[in-house]
């Protein structure tokens, strides 16, 4: 039992070293290509750019409690998370890629794509040590909710609130707030020009994480939602 157990063991290091290696190896294309200043600079620079404090705190707050809940704890990486994946591949060779933190979707939206690949989930984790260390979690989030998807083409949260409501991200109510915070989950699956009700599920979701994290009351969300 012990040598099945440290045989174990022993296949976990070496995938994880093999996939931090090939991980890096990948970041390092990825950068030489485009530095993450670079990157960064180009999206900030976009018309419809919204700064932090031009975003709805029902939105922020919404996203942070429904995407990731350590968000301003952690420093980019579930660890547990990558764990899960690694034992995922040795017991079944199959790719889980969930466990995902804000930051770790930021540097996929950044430089990855979504085409699952374990070499890549790697390489993200040298993008979010990047990320983490030149900046502040604020930064992070604005980031974040510019270049995410929010379904119906709306790429972004000006291009969201713009055009699901008319209006600029600042002005959001709960209800629109945590509507739209429920939506990049699966932007396809929740868009609100064909699958309203399904969003309004997913809405629920929402409020209950706000609930669960001790951001709102159930009082409070339900004056709010009322008014």
């Amino acid at each position: 039992m012990k040598k099945i157990l440290k045989g174990c063991l022993t296949v976990l290091l070496l995938t994880f070293i093999t996939l931090t290696s090939l991980g890096y190896l990948e970041y390092r294309k990825a950068v030489r290509e485009k530095p993450l200043e670079e990157k960064i600079s180009e999206i900030q620079s976009q018309p419809h750019y919204v700064a932090i404090e031009n975003i709805s705190d029902y939105l922020k707050t919404a996203t942070v409690a429904t995407e990731d809940q350590r968000f301003y704890k952690h420093h980019g990486v579930d660890v547990v998370a990558y764990g899960r994946i690694l034992y995922v591949l040795v017991t079944t060779g199959q790719i889980n890629s969930g466990g995902s933190t804000i930051s770790q979707q930021l540097a996929k939206n950044l430089y990855f794509g979504f085409e699952p690949s374990l070499i890549r989930k790697f390489a993200e984790f040298f993008v979010v040590h990047d990320l983490e260390s030149q900046y502040e979690k604020d930064e992070i989030l604005e980031l974040y909710v510019n270049i995410i998807n929010y379904g119906d083409q709306h790429m972004g949260i000006y291009e969201a609130t713009h055009g699901y409501f008319d209006k600029d991200p600042k002005d959001l109510s709960l209800d629109e707030a945590t509507l739209v915070a429920g939506i990049p989950q699966s932007p396809a699956n929740y868009q609100l020009s064909n699958h309203s009700a399904e969003a309004r599920k997913r809405q629920k979701v929402v409020l209950q994480a706000l609930i669960d994290t001790g951001s709102f009351t159930q009082e409070e969300v339900e004056q709010l939602l009322n008014e």
